[in-house]
Parts: structure tokens; C-alpha cells; sequence
């Protein structure tokens, strides 16, 4: 999959920490030497990127760069976003991700396993690929925010996981083992 699905993509990494870029750029010259891959450490130069190219992808930081505001502008302009964070691991970060249409959100420990994320990013669409996203990383999930995480936002999560289970898959492996959705 993984010379079909980010051959030749053009993709935005936008981080502050320099280090985080490098480890992407990285994973995606093994993967993907024919990706064109821009980065940016400011939330003005991921505009001016933004604005003035279009990308197949683009992975944001949350924190430090405004990732949230540039989420806005990169839904806006049509482009499929993974959210990459670490300080903003969180429930919250995470629902607020779905909300605003990012297509994944990727704990920044999870860096070795970014290209099958953007494998499926670009494979599925938005829902099938949370659907994949909570398979890998349900469990992570549970054990990051607690088992009871979802309870402060239940409704949310509960009709979140209906969506999710719309095409006869349960992402709950038993009642008592869940994968990361309420």
C-alpha cells in the first residue's frame, strides 16, 4: 500500500520543535522517496504554505503552532489533516479534532508508525479511517485517558460511536474490553 497511497503526494508537516519535523521527514523519505514534503515551524509560514499551494496531506502539531486555528484553514481548503501532538494528549484535544474535521489524531510516540496512518488517511474516508485509527489505537487510548475517559463527554462519544458501527462493524472487541470508543 505504501507505494500506491503516498507516491508522489505533496505534504505539509507544520511543528515547532525542528526535531519532530526531522523524525517525519524521516519516516516518509524511507517510505515515500517521491513525496514532496514542506515544512513549516510557525503558524505564519503554515499559512503562507497554506494559501499559496495545495497538499495531499498535512500533519499538525497542536500546541505551539496554533494547530487547531491552522486545522480550521486546512479543512477550509480541503485538505485531509492528522493531528500530531504530545502535550496536547488529551480527550479533549481529541474530540475537538473530530469535531472540526481533522481525519486523524497521532500521539507523537507513535511517530514510527506514522506512514500506515497516512496510508489510511489517504485510503479511507473520514469515518472508515477513525474506524482504523481507534482499531490501532483504542487500547493506547484507554490506557493514556483511563478506561472511563469518554464518561465526561459520553453523548458525544456514544452517537460518535454509533456512526462509527453505522456499516455493521463493532470497534468493541467484548462489553467488557473496550477499544476506545464509549
Amino acid at each position: 500500500m505504501t507505494e500506491k497511497m503516498l507516491t508522489n503526494q505533496r505534504i505539509l508537516a507544520v511543528d515547532d520543535e525542528p526535531d519532530v519535523l526531522a523524525l517525519i521527514d524521516e519516516e516518509l523519505a524511507e517510505a515515500c522517496p517521491n513525496c514532496k514534503l514542506e515544512k513549516a515551524t510557525t503558524y505564519e509560514e503554515a499559512v503562507e504554505l497554506m494559501i499559496s499551494w495545495t497538499y495531499d496531506l498535512v500533519i499538525l502539531d497542536i500546541m505551539g503552532v496554533r494547530g487547531f486555528d491552522l486545522l480550521d484553514l486546512a479543512i477550509r481548503r480541503n485538505f485531509p489533516v492528522a493531528m500530531l501532538t504530545a502535550h496536547a494528549l488529551s480527550p479533549e484535544a481529541l474530540k475537538k479534532s473530530i469535531e472540526m474535521g481533522a481525519r486523524a489524531y497521532l500521539p507523537k510516540e507513535k511517530l514510527g508508525e506514522l506512514v500506515p496512518f497516512l496510508e489510511d488517511m489517504l485510503h479511507y474516508e473520514s469515518l472508515p479511517g477513525w474506524r482504523r485509527l481507534f482499531e490501532k489505537l483504542g487500547d493506547f487510548f484507554n490506557k493514556r485517558f483511563g478506561p472511563d475517559w469518554q464518561e465526561p463527554e459520553s453523548k458525544f462519544w456514544k452517537e460518535f460511536n454509533e456512526k462509527l458501527e453505522s456499516d455493521g462493524k463493532s470497534y468493541v472487541k467484548t462489553p467488557s474490553q473496550k477499544m476506545g470508543l464509549y
